[in-house]
């Protein structure tokens, strides 16, 4: 069944527009402007979509564009899904799935997070080079997807190195200041109490959110290179934890916006 909806998706996508992604882009919370440096050639909102979940969140405004950066064929996610919103891990991921099918070979994901690292502050970035997986259920949970990838996909570079690496040597030249990290996922929607925020910390995660690591688990179940980053949109260690509201979120997000949109556009043109 899952994969007559697969097909079902593709069919109608590949009636709207015959370009053919290389490269494919999840815009996480305040983080839409990327779409401002792409080429468009189609836009397809989700809702039209056979069997494709449809956001439910602010700032995400379900939208699938079509185009290039630079010389790359791209197809971007202009809003995702969550587990919090009710949607079941197989329906947040379907999506990545569909980019699979349509050819893409590289898929990038930005989200929104809160920092956990005290040397953290707010709207810089975090590239993600582990994870920390607190959600109650796995995507890859049920009959396996043999087509796709095997039973028991390796995690160990869930993060391409590669990616990564190139990354840091691109980000300075472009006055871009960096963090590397662990990003931990939590279910959400409620945000995290400050002892929920120094257990994350003791075990090892540098930012909180509610996303990514099931698109995540799903792209390398299909070896698919990943490259993360995210937005700290607040604070969340000792000292510095406020409450928080999510047009703080939304401010600081669009506040890293230019230094994100050009780290990912000239890490998307130097591709390989």
């Amino acid at each position: 069944m899952v994969i007559a909806e697969l097909e079902a998706a593709l069919a109608y996508i590949r009636q709207q527009t015959d370009l053919r992604p290389s490269v494919g882009i999840i815009l996480g919370t305040g983080l839409g402007g990327l779409t401002q440096e792409i080429n468009i050639s189609h836009t397809i909102d989700y809702a039209d979509i056979p069997h494709f979940p449809v956001s439910t969140v602010e700032s995400h405004s379900g939208k699938l564009i079509f185009g290039t950066i630079g010389s790359r064929t791209v197809v971007a996610m202009q809003g995702r899904f969550h587990y919090y919103e009710g949607y079941s891990m197989q329906q947040v991921t379907f999506p990545v799935r569909v980019l699979k099918m349509l050819g893409i070979e590289t898929l990038f994901v930005s989200n929104a997070a809160g920092g956990l690292n005290p040397t953290y502050q707010k709207s810089e970035l975090m590239i993600i080079n582990d994870h920390i997986n607190l959600l109650p259920e796995n995507p890859l949970t049920g009959k396996n997807l043999d087509q796709f990838g095997v039973r028991f996909p390796d995690m160990f570079h869930a993060y391409s190195p590669s990616l990564i690496a190139k990354a840091l040597q691109i980000a300075p030249s472009l006055d871009v200041k960096v963090h590397q990290g662990v990003y931990v996922s939590v279910s959400g929607p409620n945000l995290e109490t400050p002892a929920e925020y120094r257990y994350l910390n003791i075990i090892g995660a540098d930012a909180v959110g509610m996303s990514t690591v099931p698109e995540v688990i799903v792209a390398r179940h299909m070896e698919l290179p990943v490259f993360a980053v995210s937005v700290i949109t607040d604070l969340c260690y000792e000292g510095a934890i406020q409450p928080v509201t999510v047009a703080e979120v939304i401010e600081a997000a669009h506040k890293a916006e230019p230094s994100l949109t050009k780290l990912m556009c000239q890490l998307i043109e130097q591709l390989e």
